[in-house]
């Protein structure tokens, strides 16, 4: 980490913390059990509802916003609600994505839904959603002025509609068959690339940035994010496991249809088969790393990212960036990218 994002994440990572457990009601006292659940998800607590300091992600979302603020000739203060609202909202996705994906665990502990049982963390995400909501009208409190408030509202919004509409195009595709590359495309951009792309157009408005700049800020937002996601479905079959912390070919196991296997599926009928009658072992992973490997896939995969990687950094490039903030955004940015597959 460079100097740069390590001292100015050292200074807003705190301050976001500050702002999202006001909106969350952490310090009640005694602890709500209903806010509770949220604040167990955040991880700020335990399951009893008990202060814990050893869980939590890893906040690149509201980092984005915050730095893009700044490197847009902004205070990064004043977009602390817009951070912390993006934040909010990711989790309220995550509290939802796990119950639709019966997932017992995330990051090392249990889910809510495995906790309070499904009905109750229906309720934690959708409550979360309104406090998303609720957070970025607190930018009038930041002094912003109230037609940014107005147009970060919309565009919050309309990113939550985007949000759940990829989510529903994942969903729908476990059960068909006839996905394609650009249906993936589309999906990944809504469940993924438009939150990453809110962030970074609202740390340029919040700054008053013109209309041409906040559009660079945005689709440098949007490329990190597709960039991004093609990246971890490369690791998800090619992947160093004493890297990626997580077991290689683990999409494969899952017959998750991710950028490479479609690819793969578009131009292979035997793979096509595999993938409607075939059980999951150690031989069905080695046969559909061959033919990936065989039709080309990884090298697609990689040119697809490289080519988003390379909008992204141009984007950026071109938005102008100043400051501390530019070089410690560049240097997120390149985290995110250059990862070891």
């Amino acid at each position: 980490m460079s100097d740069e994002l390590k001292n100015l994440s050292q200074e807003m990572l705190p301050a976001l913390e500050d702002e999202m457990r006001t909106v969350l009601k952490m310090e009640d006292t005694p602890p709500d059990p209903f806010f509770g659940m949220m604040q167990y998800h955040m991880g700020w607590v335990d399951a009893q509802l008990q202060p814990v300091d050893e869980y939590g992600g890893k906040r690149i979302r509201p980092l984005l916003t915050l730095l893009a603020c700044q490197a847009a000739g902004g205070k990064w203060s004043q977009a602390l609600p817009a951070a912390a609202a993006i934040e909010i909202l990711h989790n309220f996705s995550l509290v939802h994505d796990d119950i639709e994906d019966a997932s017992p665990t995330r990051r090392g502990r249990k889910t809510v839904w495995n906790i309070w049982g499904e009905p109750q963390a229906i309720n934690c995400g959708d409550a979360m959603f309104a406090v998303a909501h609720l957070t970025i009208c607190r930018l009038s409190e930041r002094d912003v002025p109230p037609e940014t408030v107005v147009r970060a509202f919309r565009r919050f919004d309309e990113t939550c509609l985007n949000l759940t509409h990829g989510q529903y195009r994942d969903m729908d595709f476990e059960t068909r068959n006839d996905v394609r590359v650009d249906d993936y495309i589309k999906m990944i951009t809504g469940k993924t690339a438009v939150l990453l792309s809110l962030c970074t157009e609202l740390g340029a408005l919040v700054a008053a940035q013109d209309e041409e700049v906040i559009t660079h800020y945005a689709e440098f937002g949007r490329n990190l994010g597709l960039a991004f996601q093609v990246i971890d479905d490369i690791l998800g079959i090619w992947g160093d496991e004493t890297k990626t912390g997580k077991s290689a070919a683990t999409d494969i196991v899952t017959k998750k249809k991710t950028l490479p296997v479609l690819y793969g599926l578009e131009r292979n009928s035997a793979l096509q088969e595999m993938y409607r009658v075939a059980e999951p072992d150690n031989d069905f992973v080695r046969q559909v790393v061959e033919i990936l490997d065989q039709t080309g896939a990884r090298e697609y995969a990689e040119s697809r990212a490289s080519t988003y990687s390379a909008a992204a950094l141009w984007h950026l490039e071109v938005a102008r960036p100043v400051g501390e903030a530019a070089e410690a955004l560049s240097q997120l940015a390149a985290m995110l990218l250059q990862r070891d597959y």
